[in-house]
């Protein structure tokens, strides 16, 4: 009998018909006469109900079933006596899968701390939550490509291995096939990179930005949606080693067409949440509401639904680095030195606490701040007419901090040159990039969406190792 999906099981009415579920217990309780099952296949987050009338022969398989076994269970759909579900199976036959130990299995059902699961990353799919998260990322990684194709873009794959570091910040992990153990070494005594596989010293990309561009003026709209890398030997819960990246990039738009399209996006991205995993979004909302319980009132988060709601609902704020800094130096937290970071003048590099008392505290919305001096940003952002600042725009979110980062990017050749000069960004790395602005160059814009950050705001999960599978921190490359 072919297998029917419990999601599409549970929105049937076809009482009396024989069906064949399969899938995992996660629980199992008895009495005298009869006993019931929850079985979960992860197709949905609700489990349906498995009811076994018992006898002599029964039992004993009834003996082998414990939490996290595998079932294959015949039966009889009928209507649900229980509240909260229409359906559950009236059990005709049973056959364990694959048993698990009850003394072994670590997933029993009791609460388990975040922490404890990412030492059983192999297991905490099967968890409700790690379930629910990764059934909205996977609607999360439909929406961005559903969003695009519809706006007219073409997806570019962008390479993975890379001699240029997009950021000019230097924090890459190195590819390389010599042997550590003898390093080639040139008459100077440095690393002799002509004898390695590329010739030359590779590492893991950190963006596809730069070769989008190179697609974005032949293809005018462009995005790419791949896996970056950065080697910052950061703990925080907001930082990966491993992550993945959504980076648009238009020919002919300018910095203002550029925010449209980030708030455009992010809205749409929300609303297909909204419609599509409402029972996910449900189910993590009433797990952040039973985490918060013992903080403040003023402390808790935003309920999640009314929270992504608040965000598709509000025109996102618009302001200069310029007007942010004076915000944010005239607030309270900054005059009781109640940030860590104070605010002391202008070229401040914005941090956490502050673009969240931005979002959170002061306007209450999105906020895009704009026009950041030219010193705290990368090299190929276009620079303003005043000499110091460039057209840049961050995303702000509540509870995130900067959630998107963008920019026009530079397109006058010489200008772009002195600021790689200036930087001392490695020319020779970076000529093909210098030459797109030799032939035919136009004004064009882009910007980077952390996916990972994306679905911490959607799930309203606190910690970023928990809405990606397999999470790569320092000292961290288990799984």
């Amino acid at each position: 009998m072919k297998r029917t999906e419990i999601k599409t099981l549970l929105e049937s009415t076809d009482y009396g018909k024989t069906v064949n579920v399969k899938g995992w217990v996660r629980t199992k309780r008895e009495s005298k006469n009869v006993a019931f099952i929850a079985l979960n296949d992860g197709s949905t987050i609700k489990s349906v109900q498995i009811v076994v009338d018992k006898n002599p022969e029964i039992e004993k398989i009834l003996d082998n079933i414990h939490t996290g076994a595998a079932l294959s269970v015949n039966g009889t759909i009928i209507e649900s006596p229980g509240k909260g579900q229409k359906v559950e199976i009236q059990a005709k036959e049973i056959e364990v899968l694959g048993p698990a130990d009850p003394e072994e299995y670590p997933l029993q059902p009791k609460k388990h701390t975040l922490e404890f699961l990412r030492e059983i990353a192999h297991l905490r799919f099967r968890t409700n939550t790690f379930g629910a998260i990764t059934r909205v990322r996977h609607a999360m990684i439909f929406a961005i490509h559903k969003y695009f194709t519809e706006n007219g873009f073409y997806n570019i794959h962008t390479p993975i291995i890379t001699a240029s570091d997009a950021e000019g910040a230097g924090e890459m992990f190195q590819v390389t096939t010599l042997d550590l153990n003898n390093i080639p070494k040139t008459d100077d005594g440095e690393v002799d990179f002509r004898k390695d596989f590329f010739g030359k010293p590779a590492n893991l990309t950190v963006s596809g930005q730069l070769e989008a561009e190179l697609a974005a003026l032949a293809l005018s709209k462009v995005y790419t949606f791949g896996p970056t890398f950065r080697a910052e030997n950061s703990n925080t819960s907001r930082h990966l080693a491993e992550f993945w990246m959504i980076e648009p990039e238009v020919a002919f738009y300018d910095i203002n067409d550029d925010m449209d399209l980030a708030e455009d996006m992010v809205k749409y991205l929300i609303r297909y949440a909204l419609e599509n995993c409402m029972d996910d979004l449900g189910f993590l909302s009433k797990r952040q509401q039973d985490e918060e319980k013992s903080k403040k009132a003023d402390e808790r988060s935003m309920e999640l639904i009314e929270k992504l709601r608040f965000v598709i609902d509000q025109e996102f704020e618009r302001i200069t680095y310029t007007e942010a800094i004076d915000i944010l130096r005239n607030s309270k937290p900054n005059k009781k030195k109640k940030f860590q970071y104070l605010i002391e003048g202008w070229g401040a590099d914005l941090q956490s606490e502050h673009e969240r008392y931005l979002v959170e505290k002061h306007f209450k919305k999105p906020v895009i701040i704009t026009d950041y001096p030219k010193d705290i940003k990368a090299f190929y952002m276009k620079q303003n007419d005043d000499g110091r600042t460039v057209r840049a725009m961050d995303v702000l979110f509540p509870q995130i901090g900067e959630i998107i980062g963008g920019s026009q990017r530079e397109d006058d050749y010489d200008k772009l040159y002195n600021r790689i000069k200036e930087m001392g960004i490695p020319e020779e790395s970076m000529w093909w990039y210098l030459e797109t602005r030799k032939f035919g160059s136009v004004i064009h814009s882009g910007f980077g969406l952390g996916f990972e950050r994306m679905m911490l705001f959607v799930t309203g999960m606190g910690n970023i190792r928990d809405v990606i599978p397999f999470p790569r921190t320092p000292l961290n490359c288990e799984f």
